[in-house]
């Protein structure tokens, strides 16, 4: 817990437990004496009832003011706060969504918080971007206070093209409608224009890796969101760095690396085509060295819980200054690094866990950390803290089914792994449409993917690169070229995977599949789980 919401809620409960005990004082002085109250009280009797109740209404007052729900000010801003709205059974996804906005307040943006049974119509209509922290309870039922949403504002023929969103599913899968009241809102908000920000996220019982990846997603929203410190961090293990390769020497884009690593402990855990890495990123040593010198401290110092100041350093933040000299106060304020994902490019039967990222830069031109650490400071045979996540929405369907895999830039990684699978299981039919800059450095992994083409493992290769014409062609262009091949492999029963950008491609995409197919057969596909998406 927040030690400063600790201290709050501490405080809050000794200033009305006071209260209660001066008004319980105040209607005791009434009892005084004997057979008062057959008579008329007296004067003095009135003041102290009068004074009871007006200190109950006052701490009342202050309660509600306490807690009452406040918007921020839009100031100059031209843009309304962002929508964090709620539906709650047990009050955990209000929780939920008090951290959501708290995490986005912390990265400057505005928040408007509203529990569901207080968006109507208008709020929608007047907000830009909304997000839904949506509970299921019972056998697939909304929550209590959700049924006035359903009854008096999704009956409306709203249209809502202007507002992007996104949905925080909970749920519970040893029910038979998972996460339904959230799937419903999705479906609803898609149907009247609404744009995805991203894909909804499903939250079993309250799973923490879920949670780590819906506030990963909120970074994708701009200010310092990504920056934030994980609401539970993830249990590392301990992989190491065995090789890494630029992929795109002399591109115009950025540097794109390939990663192989290793457990240190040799066991190669498994994993399923389309799962997550999750990294936890480092500062560089030389870095955490500057500090420790400007600050006059060893970073060989043991702490209590038997890290090496140094160690934890390298974890995290590092301050501006110290405001301690004894290093486990130190420790102890440090804000820890946040950690990355990123989507694994390999499968186990290939012997290492490989990776496929770029090298970020921020809007000032620095380098991003966890980028930067991974593609510049780490060693061959260093250390690299390192979890596995399932990522079920995005797992592949039978290999009976025909497989359209479209991605631009590195998705490409998560769209390996997947022909990686299907050409080991014997599954032929697959399809892909890749884009990227120019042919000649950053066609990734170009020459496997031919060489598998050429095998049979796969059976169309579309690609796309923008930057070796005036025309700037790029994958969803690919995808609208071939129209009728998509409608007839979604006809012969495929499924389709797309995996890259969240601005740009992913929207293309989505908008040229409705123009071949319709909106119905569109929302049908998602329904059926045969249209699934890991952008970023």
């Amino acid at each position: 817990m927040n030690p400063n919401r600790s201290t709050r809620a501490l405080l809050g409960n000794l200033a009305v437990g006071l209260g209660l005990l001066l008004i319980a004082l105040l209607l005791l002085r009434l009892h005084l004496g004997e057979r008062w109250w057959p008579a008329a009280p007296l004067a003095p009797q009135w003041w102290m009832a009068v004074a009871a109740l007006a200190i109950y209404a006052v701490a009342c007052f202050a309660l509600w003011w306490c807690t009452r729900q406040r918007d921020d000010d839009g100031g100059d801003s031209k843009e309304p706060p962002i929508l964090v709205a709620w539906s709650s059974q047990t009050g955990f996804a209000q929780q939920l969504a008090q951290r959501t906005a708290a995490h986005l307040r912390a990265a400057g943006h505005k928040i408007r918080p509203r529990a569901i049974d207080q968006v109507d119509a208008a709020l929608l209509g007047n907000s830009r971007q909304a997000l839904f922290i949506a509970a299921t309870t019972g056998e697939g039922d909304p929550p209590d206070h959700a049924l006035a949403f359903l009854s008096r504002v999704m009956p409306q023929p709203l249209k809502l093209p202007q507002l992007q969103y996104a949905v925080l599913a909970l749920g519970d899968k040893t029910y038979e409608h998972y996460c339904a009241f959230g799937h419903q809102l999705d479906e609803w908000l898609r149907t009247h224009g609404a744009q995805p920000l991203f894909d909804t996220v499903e939250v079993d019982n309250a799973d923490a890796d879920a949670l780590r990846h819906w506030q990963q997603l909120l970074g994708q929203l701009g200010g310092e969101a990504a920056n934030a410190t994980d609401w539970s961090a993830p249990a590392y293990q301990s992989w190491l760095l065995r090789r890494r390769d630029v992929l795109n020497p002399d591109s115009v884009g950025g540097k794109v690396f390939h990663l192989q690593l290793q457990p240190a402990d040799g066991k190669l855990q498994t994993w399923q085509a389309g799962d997550i890495a999750e990294i936890g990123p480092r500062q560089s040593a030389a870095a955490v060295t500057q500090w420790l010198q400007a600050n006059s401290f060893d970073a060989a110092t043991v702490l209590a819980d038997g890290r090496t100041l140094g160690d934890a350093l390298a974890r995290s933040y590092l301050p501006d200054s110290a405001d301690s000299r004894d290093a486990n106060a130190l420790a102890a304020s440090l804000k820890p690094l946040p950690h990355r994902e990123y989507s694994i490019a390999s499968m186990p039967g290939e012997g290492s866990l490989q990776l496929m990222l770029r090298r970020q830069l921020r809007p000032d031109g620095t380098p991003g950390l966890a980028s930067s650490w991974l593609c510049d400071y780490t060693q061959i045979g260093d250390s690299i803290d390192l979890r596995l996540r399932s990522n079920s929405n995005f797992h592949p369907p039978g290999n009976d089914a025909p497989l359209i895999l479209i991605g631009n830039g590195t998705g490409i990684a998560g769209l390996r792994a997947h022909l990686r699978a299907r050409i080991d299981a014997g599954a032929r039919r697959n399809w892909l449409l890749f884009g990227e800059r120019n042919a000649a450095h950053d066609f990734h992994f170009g020459a496997e993917l031919q060489q598998w083409q050429r095998e049979g493992g796969i059976e169309r290769l579309d690609s796309v690169f923008s930057r070796d014409d005036d025309q700037f062609h790029y994958v969803q262009d690919a995808l609208a070229a071939h129209s009728d091949v998509l409608r007839q492999w979604l006809d012969d029963g495929a499924t389709i995977l797309v995996c890259g950008s969240l601005q740009g491609m992913a929207p293309a995409v989505d908008k040229v599949i409705i123009d071949t197919i319709g909106e119905d057969a569109h929302q049908a596909l998602r329904i059926a789980g045969r249209y699934r998406r890991d952008v970023y």
